[in-house]
């Protein structure tokens, strides 16, 4: 039997893929407004949602005490979300991607307010080293070319905040079908007012790229709530960077994309640093189960 970890690696990689064709899908889509692109995406794994809570015979209502954490979950969900998507519109697909998947970072440090997970002073070390390699892609300045790096930069703490409160709840004993359901309909809810009042007519091209879009999203939601239910953020995000290399061949053949020598130094320490923790928290373990504590 698969141990708790192998299956959050395996949930992890199934995101990274699913994530990745999302992007991809949301940046064939044209250039429609970001909420638009946002409703269509959630719309869909709003209803995938459903079908597979009323297949597990579960229900909608959330369990005791975690509204908080749903609505906090959906919050930071959706700025990340509208973040990401302007990104992707703006920048080099490799670059918002690995602006986005800076939350794994950000959640090391979210999960000590929300869930008392201390980190040591190593692991707050590699946060800062991974924030100054998102900067080589950010390269900031007061030119209007540094504005969505920022705003990718700010997707991925708003996603580290959401998927910190993603493990919450399912320490507190939330569905993760009914998390991803209570997150894609509240993001749903919030695009609506937008859509009506400024709707862009969509050739069918396009409402053909944004389905996609929502069902790889719903792949990729479902993918990381389970990663994150799990295994927590130190030991798994490691595996999440996969997504940039997805991402980085698919923007290369599908939109002739080059990366520029400065982002592709920060690929490399954001993902080294990745790589260097994920040892660390294995050699964290083996001497823990030398001492025969629990893993």
């Amino acid at each position: 039997m698969l141990s708790k970890k192998s299956k959050a690696i395996g949930f992890i990689l199934l995101s990274a893929f699913g994530f990745a064709m999302m992007s991809t899908f949301v940046r064939l889509a044209g250039d429609l407004p970001s909420i638009q692109k946002s409703f269509f995406r959630n719309v869909v794994a709003m209803i995938v949602a459903a079908v597979v809570l009323r297949r597990e015979g579960v229900g909608f209502k959330w369990e005791k005490g975690n509204l908080p954490l749903l609505i906090l979950r959906s919050v930071c969900g959706t700025l990340g979300i509208f973040c990401n998507f302007y990104a992707i519109d703006h920048l080099v697909l490799a670059d918002a991607n690995i602006l986005n998947k800076m939350s794994p970072f950000f959640a090391i440090l979210f999960s000590l307010v929300l869930l008392k997970e201390r980190a040591n002073v190593l692991q707050y070390l590699a946060v800062l080293a991974a924030f100054g390699g998102s900067m080589l892609i950010v390269k900031p300045g007061f030119s209007s070319e540094a504005f969505p790096a920022l705003i990718g930069l700010l997707g991925g703490m708003g996603a580290g905040a959401a998927y910190t409160a993603v493990r919450a709840l399912s320490k507190n004993g939330e569905k993760s079908a009914r998390i991803v359901f209570f997150f894609s309909a509240f993001s749903t809810i919030v695009c609506l007012p937008y859509l009506l009042l400024d709707y862009h007519p969509m050739t069918w091209g396009q409402l053909a790229c944004l389905l996609a879009a929502g069902a790889s999203a719903a792949l990729g939601q479902f993918g990381v709530t389970l990663a994150y239910a799990h295994a927590p953020a130190k030991e798994i995000s490691v595996f999440d960077y996969t997504q940039v290399l997805f991402s980085a061949i698919l923007g290369f053949f599908l939109f002739g994309q080059v990366p520029d020598g400065l982002s592709f130094v920060g690929y490399f320490v954001i993902c080294g640093v990745s790589v260097l923790m994920f040892f660390y928290n294995r050699t964290l373990e083996s001497r823990e189960q030398a001492r025969g504590g629990k893993v």
